[in-house]
């Protein structure tokens, strides 16, 4: 099978030699990569610089960058009242063998260690500093206006894959319209935040979503520790139990219950029971059911 002119070829960087790519991007950012500090994930390669600065290297599919183009980090900087690592610069190139392009942002160092891998199996040691932090940076970024829309999962989040998803993985009568759209980061989980100064990095998915997205997303990274798991609806009450905050948290479900979950994974009794209930709140509501 051969890849259309618009589809690049998929990739895992964790695994990928990368050499080249950090080369070029050294040439073009007139800077050196300490290597002893790279850090490979599905999507991104990062690591320090010898000007005390991080870079993050990202490759993407044409087919994956919209009209919005995937200025994520760029365009984060403008906003206020968020814990983020200070956007520098960047530099972008064209793949010259793929339809992928390569994109390198440069930012100032993190304030703290990332507290860990996406979903957790362990409860972090967080102040109530930090979650105090936490919630101001979540509350002033819904407060801003901005006509990007988010990509989770470098997938344009929509009001046709919230139904597709819902209605993939639950059945009911009940109404799935999302009646508000703010501004999300999109991958909130524990790999991109930092402890014990709370900051927020990797804003390359940012933009509109439904209310409730990133508190949604975080609960569902949290699920294989209760207390963990209590503790961010707790926090993020206002969102969950708000009516499309009910509906991210079955949107997350979904992708948790879908047909490809893992039959061992630890979150899937959790969500399950999350998911029913949260069904059952649904279909009481009677103005949720008439404005279908």
């Amino acid at each position: 099978m051969t890849l259309s002119a618009s589809t690049a070829r998929a990739v895992d960087l964790r695994v990928e030699p990368v050499d080249d790519v950090l080369g070029r991007m050294e040439l073009s950012l007139q800077t050196r990569l300490d290597r002893d500090t790279v850090v490979r994930k599905r999507r991104s390669v990062g690591a320090r610089t010898d000007r005390d600065t991080w870079v993050r290297i990202e490759r993407r599919g044409l087919d994956k960058i919209g009209t919005q183009g995937w200025n994520g980090t760029e365009c984060a900087a403008r906003l206020e009242g968020i814990a983020q690592p200070a956007w520098q610069g960047c530099v972008v190139w064209r793949d010259a063998d793929e339809p992928a392009m390569w994109r390198a942002d440069e930012t100032e160092i993190l304030p703290g260690e990332p507290i860990g891998t996406a979903v957790l199996s362990e409860e972090p040691k967080l102040s109530d500093e930090w979650w105090q932090a936490l919630n101001a940076s979540l509350d002033a970024l819904a407060a801003h206006d901005t006509r990007r829309i988010a990509t989770p999962d470098t997938v344009t989040i929509t009001q046709v894959l919230v139904d597709e998803s819902i209605r993939s993985a639950f059945s009911g009568d009940f109404d799935v319209t999302v009646e508000r759209w703010v501004p999300a980061h999109a991958d909130l989980n524990w790999a991109n935040m930092t402890a014990p100064t709370f900051c927020l990095f990797d804003w390359e998915d940012w933009g509109n979503a439904p209310r409730g997205l990133d508190s949604a997303s975080l609960w569902g990274s949290s699920l294989v520790v209760p207390a963990l798991a209590d503790r961010v609806r707790r926090e993020r009450r206002s969102d969950l139990e708000s009516r499309d905050g009910k509906l991210m948290t079955l949107f997350v479900c979904s992708k948790l219950l879908g047909p490809d979950a893992h039959p061992e994974d630890p979150r899937l009794e959790p969500a399950r029971r999350m998911a029913e209930q949260v069904v059952a709140e649904l279909q009481t509501c009677v103005p949720c059911r008439t404005r279908r």
